[in-house]
């Protein structure tokens, strides 16, 4: 079921394949220097092997600066499975993972992600306890969506203070790409603060039900980050900043849920030139795994547990746009440093 990859960028990765099932994905460990290496699993149709291994690889070692950034006891790590959640998924293909999982020994906890939900974590327990993200149990901390929302507006609130000199965001324009979970719920959020929303997603239903519920313009696709707003939150896939979006793009700042928004190191750059404010992202969306990582250390009073550390993101990002702010570059710069100067400060 596990085959073992050597790739020097990463602690352990493994391909994933269950022929009974028709299970077929990845595992990537990417640190456990902090801890066990966690971060969620999630499914979606892939063009190639080659093109989910590199996913797979960039959201763990996406997961390692997150987990760093909020301060948890916990490495980076992800998991992928290659399929159409909505054709593909079935009950035992999601056991043969939760088996893959638990061969690891609790080296890698996993928890819902993009094409899963948290019907889909009780059943992946049903074959490891690595796993979290659960409606039930002791310390189930169920759908982290409206908790990685909640971290994405503290931050954004964080930089609307740098740009507009108030937090308030009420009257803001905010574009939103990506109406999944986590993007429904910013909607929700910036809808009850005032703000005025801009949305688009790939499903035109779903694009009419949040118009709709929170009067939202309705914006299609392919021209959502080019939109003419005060804010643009991708909340979708990875590297939709890039060299060719970059130089479209009319907003002041970029605060989202998505992770890895930029394609290259080089796109924070090209952002801080344009003038454009970047949240770095795996900051910004980091409520996720708080209320994941709550589930997974057995935290007893759970909700103040992760409002203490929701709180803590404004902090941690008021601190990063003010050390970039001085150093006149990316706050990705400083965000990285930060996390790296820690990641150091445990290997010594």
């Amino acid at each position: 079921m596990l085959t073992r990859l050597s790739i020097s960028s990463h602690e352990e990765v493994y391909r994933v394949e269950d022929a009974g099932t028709g299970l077929r994905g990845f595992i990537a460990l990417h640190s456990t220097r902090l801890g066990p290496a966690a971060g969620g699993l999630r499914m979606r149709v892939y063009e190639s092997d080659d093109a989910a291994l590199a996913d797979v690889l960039n959201l763990s070692r996406g997961m390692s600066y997150k987990n760093a950034a909020a301060g948890l006891p916990l490495g980076g790590g992800k998991a992928v499975i290659m399929g159409d959640p909505a054709a593909d998924k079935t009950p035992a293909l999601l056991r043969a993972m939760g088996r893959a999982i638990d061969a690891l020994g609790g080296r890698y906890w996993t928890a819902e992600d993009m094409g899963m939900s948290p019907e889909d974590m009780a059943e992946i327990a049903r074959a490891t306890r690595y796993v979290a993200g659960r409606d039930q149990g002791q310390h189930a901390s169920g759908d982290p969506s409206p908790v990685t929302a909640g971290g994405v507006v503290a931050a954004m609130r964080a930089g609307a203070a740098k740009v507009w000199g108030i937090d308030d965001l009420a009257g803001r324009h905010v574009a939103v790409q990506g109406l999944g979970h986590v993007g429904w719920h910013l909607c929700r959020i910036l809808h009850e603060a005032g703000a005025r929303l801009s949305v688009a997603d790939m499903d035109a239903a779903r694009v009419a039900t949040t118009a709709r519920e929170f009067g939202a313009e309705a914006v299609e696709p392919d021209t959502i980050l080019a939109t003419e707003a005060d804010i643009v939150a991708p909340c979708a896939i990875g590297g939709v900043l890039n060299a060719d979006t970059i130089p479209e793009m009319r907003a002041r700042m970029i605060c989202g849920a998505a992770n890895n928004q930029l394609a290259t190191p080089q796109d924070a750059d090209r952002l801080h030139a344009r003038g454009i404010l970047y949240l770095p992202d795996y900051v910004a969306n980091g409520g996720g795994i708080i209320n994941v990582s709550a589930e997974i250390l057995h935290v007893g009073d759970r909700a103040a547990w992760v409002e203490e550390r929701l709180g803590a993101v404004r902090k941690r990002m008021d601190d990063i746009l003010t050390r970039a702010a001085g150093e006149d570059i990316s706050p990705a710069a400083i965000a990285d440093r930060m996390v790296e100067e820690a990641l150091l400060a445990r290997a010594v």
